[in-house]
Order: structure tokens, then C-alpha cells, then sequence
């Protein structure tokens, strides 16, 4: 870094400084009140009422965002590991075995990636209807527990990270294929599967159209209580801000934590190579 060239880290900084100016705008207005909105030029320093619109967010009886930010994170948790797990799997039996109908099974799963998800919401809401999962939480987490682009994003990386031969010596040294991918895939994947993991939680975390169809205002998902805040005649702009704020806080903490498990792969990679 030290030997490149000073316009590259000007062109770094200003994008960095684009980048992190509308997230320090959100935190600046979470902690004034609705006077600065329109002001020209905009505040750029932080007030002192943070304190009291997080209060006002928390207490918000038509909003209920602490139940939203627990179902939310109920929900993402629940759906990373099913996709990272199921997709690994499903990605080491597309990539590494051999079984009849395999590339078959490939294009149709391929071919559902081509479907707008909009397209899946009546039928999809008609078997919640069926199964009496109405405004319950299940009906958030079950129709997500494996992604398309899950399975083929890991075996992508499967068919790479996976060589052959280490699959052949842990056979000749007696593993059955669940061991096999247990003991020997998944750290392999581990890169991969941290990638996925973040892109699934995020998604799952920011989802907003299906929770509203399926849930109701009483239990909602924090995407949908942030919708509450904003549906009355006047609308807080502080109060939403500060909760667009808070339900940052945990898509940054696990992109620092599975940016570190990325990283983290690639030097173990790089160490056996």
C-alpha cells in the first residue's frame, strides 16, 4: 500500500467518504429532531436527543419494534445456518458425486433462479393459509431454509476448493459421504460458506414484502415495524431514522464478523498452498 500511487488513495478516500456519509447523515438526524429535516446546509454535527427518540422508538405501541428486531433476528439466524448447511451439502453432492439424474436436477434448479420471487407470493401464501401459519413466525423461516443460488453458489466454490483426491482418501481411509462432507467439505467451504451466510442474513434481515403479506402489525419483522412508523398522518423522520439506525447495528456487527471468517479462509488456503 505504501508503494501505490497517491491518486489511488485520494480516489479510496472519496469513495469511502460517499460511501460512509449517508450512515453518518442517519446518525446525525437520529439525534436531533424534526427541525433540522429541511435545513440547507444539512447538520453534520450530532445533537443530544438520541436518548430520547430511541425512548420514543422503544415505547411506540403501533410500531413494536423490539418484538420486530427479536423476530427478525430469530428469523436470519435461523435461515443462515439452514441455507449454509443445506446448500454445502447440496453443493458437495452436485460437485464431488456421481448419481443418476444429477445434471437434470442442476437445470431445474437453475431454472427456478429465473422465476421473479414476486411470482411465489399468492401460491406461497395459500399453503401458509393451509397450514394455519398466519401471522406466525414460521412462516417466515420455513419457505427460506435452502436458496437456489445457495446450492449453486456452493457448488461453484465446491468444485474448486474440493479437490478430488482428498474426497478419494478419506473413502480409502473408511468415511461414509456424511463424514466425508462433515470432516473434510465443510472446512474446505468454509469461505464460501461465510460469503453465503452474509448474503442470507442480510437478505433475510431486509426482507419486507413477504413479512407483510403473511404477518400481522402485532408481530411484525423489524422491516415491517419501520413500515408502522412511517403509515400515520405525520410522519417522525427522527423517530424513523433512529430505527433504521438501530436495525443497522446487527447487519454491520455480522459483516464484521463473517468478514473476518472470510479472511480467515483465504490465509488458511493460502498457508496449505
Amino acid at each position: 500500500m505504501r508503494k501505490s500511487h497517491p491518486l489511488l488513495h485520494a480516489v479510496l478516500l472519496i469513495a469511502v467518504a460517499l460511501s460512509a456519509f449517508p450512515l453518518y447523515w442517519l446518525f446525525v438526524v437520529a439525534t436531533r429532531t424534526n427541525d433540522v429535516i429541511g435545513d440547507w446546509p444539512p447538520p453534520l454535527l450530532p445533537g443530544g436527543n438520541l436518548t430520547d427518540n430511541l425512548r420514543r422508538l422503544f415505547g411506540a405501541e403501533d410500531a413494536h419494534f423490539m418484538l420486530g428486531m427479536a423476530n427478525s433476528a430469530i428469523a436470519s439466524f435461523a435461515v443462515t445456518v439452514a441455507v449454509v448447511f443445506f446448500s454445502s451439502m447440496a453443493g458437495f453432492a452436485f460437485s464431488k458425486l456421481r448419481f443418476r439424474g444429477r445434471d437434470g436436477l442442476l437445470v431445474v434448479l437453475l431454472a427456478t433462479m429465473m422465476i421473479p420471487v414476486q411470482m411465489g407470493i399468492i401460491p406461497l401464501y395459500m399453503i401458509m393459509v393451509r397450514l394455519g401459519w398466519q401471522n406466525r413466525l414460521q412462516a417466515v423461516i420455513v419457505p427460506f431454509l435452502v436458496s437456489a443460488f445457495g446450492v449453486f453458489l456452493m457448488r461453484q466454490y465446491a468444485e474448486r476448493a474440493v479437490p478430488d483426491e482428498l474426497i478419494e482418501s478419506a473413502r480409502v481411509d473408511g468415511g461414509t459421504t456424511f463424514r466425508i462432507f462433515w470432516s473434510v467439505v465443510l472446512p474446505a467451504l468454509r469461505p464460501g460458506a461465510a460469503v453465503l451466510g452474509l448474503f442470507t442474513f442480510m437478505a433475510t434481515w431486509n426482507e419486507f414484502l413477504w413479512p407483510l403479506a403473511v404477518l400481522e402489525a402485532d408481530n411484525p419483522t423489524v422491516q415491517f415495524s419501520l413500515n408502522q412508523l412511517s403509515t400515520t398522518y405525520y410522519t417522525d423522520y427522527t423517530l424513523m431514522f433512529a430505527g433504521v439506525l438501530v436495525a443497522t447495528l446487527p447487519l454491520l456487527f455480522v459483516f464484521i464478523l463473517f468478514g473476518r471468517q472470510i479472511i480467515g479462509g483465504i490465509m488458511d488456503g493460502a498457508v496449505k498452498a
